[in-house]
């Protein structure tokens, strides 16, 4: 599948990935290839994995 446009996770990086979970489209930083799902749904299943360092902004 090709994905374009911008990861909406962190804004600034390419886009690779398109989460089948929620739809965000996201870098290879922001997506988890193990789970096939991005970082924010992979938080929201495990709450313990929450990194202090990532800021999400949507609006």
């Amino acid at each position: 599948m090709s994905v374009s446009g911008l990861c909406q996770i962190c804004e600034s990086q390419p886009a690779q990935h398109r989460c089948p979970n929620c739809g965000t489209l996201a870098c290879d930083d922001h997506f988890e290839e193990s789970r096939g799902i991005c970082v924010d749904c992979a938080t929201q299943a495990d709450p313990s994995r929450q990194s202090e360092d990532v800021d999400i902004h949507r609006f």
